[in-house]
């Protein structure tokens, strides 16, 4: 259905660029990890999560 209404020609063009995307939105989510606050961000990943418990 998506390629009647594109084309063939950027459905190709598109997952030519699938790669890159992936890696520029991996380096993007590490760089926001580390320039953070990257506690508030961890404790919403399970098994990292159970690691930083804080004695109150």
């Amino acid at each position: 259905m998506i390629t009647k209404t594109v084309g063939p020609k950027y459905v190709s063009i598109f997952k030519s660029w699938v790669p890159t995307m992936v890696a520029w939105g991996s380096t993007g989510t590490v760089a926001l990890i580390h320039f953070t606050d990257w506690r508030v961000i961890l404790d919403y990943v399970p098994y990292i999560n159970g690691k930083f418990k804080k004695d109150d």
